[in-house]
């Protein structure tokens, strides 16, 4: 299966970001804590190339604590002040400002030399689809006015955004990448609900993800289903099948005469790993990143 979507408005988003550049100061670059590097896009990292940036790993109360205190060495290695946070409960969001003032510094002492008192910092806010950029804007302006949602590519446009706590904020659309040249990435993009499901084939996301949890997180996917026992880490594909079938059935996913609903308890599965009721789960590691970036 392969996996690509970058509708038109993503192509002139990334135009209309170029064009912003020289009014901006810096950049809030908002990573999914669950798949930091997947999330990353890498043309925004050629059209950002030198300002200064802040990585918030959004949504960390979905994900494995262990593994973002990982991910957030990972950026500071590499000259990125890494952020974990959560939009939608608020959880981080009162570093932004501190942050922001660091990376800002230089620029802030050279105002006050000339006298000039400090104005807001412009920041852009950059992302994905469905990554909660519009969910970060709304908190941190104390009002909705960004529009937000549980499917991707709501943001059409881009506002500025003024808040109370020192910060201007440019909004812009999710991009994605016009090709996934690594596969796995477009799995963990399309597990996470990055990429609209009415393109793809559910049951073989979900097939991918219990997959992974079989490996990575047996404990609580047995936990969470009342399974007695699971395949091995290394079990084969009719194994793994086997799982999402007891799982159809407990969940009553099913139709007439019986049979599993695959659709149905495909959904049910990725629903329940996207909205932690499976647990707090990340599904990558710095070890995944490519070799390059390591």
């Amino acid at each position: 299966m392969t996996i690509q979507w970058f509708p038109g408005h993503m192509a002139k988003a990334r135009r209309q970001i170029e064009e912003k550049l020289k009014l901006i100061d810096m950049v809030i670059e908002l990573l999914d804590a669950r798949i930091p590097w997947s999330s990353r896009n890498p043309m925004i990292d050629q059209i950002l190339r030198g300002k200064p940036r802040l990585v918030l790993l959004n949504k960390a109360d979905l994900a494995d604590p262990e593994a973002t205190r990982e991910w957030v060495d990972f950026f500071a290695a590499r000259g990125l002040s890494a952020l974990p946070a959560d939009a939608a409960s608020g959880t981080g969001l009162k570093e932004i400002l501190p942050r922001s003032r660091m990376l800002m510094a230089e620029k802030i002492e050279r105002q006050a030399g000339r006298g000039i008192q400090p104005g807001a910092i412009r920041a852009l806010i950059v992302g994905i689809p469905n990554v909660g950029k519009s969910t970060l804007i709304n908190r941190l302006a104390g009002r909705k006015i960004a529009a937000t949602g549980d499917k991707p590519g709501v943001t059409k446009g881009q506002q500025w955004i003024k808040t109370d706590i020192g910060l201007e904020l440019l909004d812009t659309p999710g991009i994605l990448w016009p090709k996934f040249e690594d596969q796995e990435v477009g799995l963990r993009l399309a597990v996470t609900g990055a990429i609209r499901e009415e393109i793809l084939a559910v049951e073989e996301i979900a097939f991918a993800a219990v997959k992974y949890l079989i490996r990575e997180y047996a404990s609580a996917l047995k936990e969470r289903y009342g399974l007695d026992e699971l395949p091995a880490q290394n079990g084969d594909n009719e194994e793994i099948v086997k799982v999402m079938e007891t799982i159809g059935r407990k969940r009553g996913c099913l139709q007439s005469g019986g049979r599993v609903d695959w659709e149905k308890a495909s959904l049910t599965i990725l629903r329940d790993l996207r909205s932690g009721k499976i647990g707090r789960i990340s599904l990558e590691r710095p070890r995944d990143a490519s070799p390059a970036e390591r």
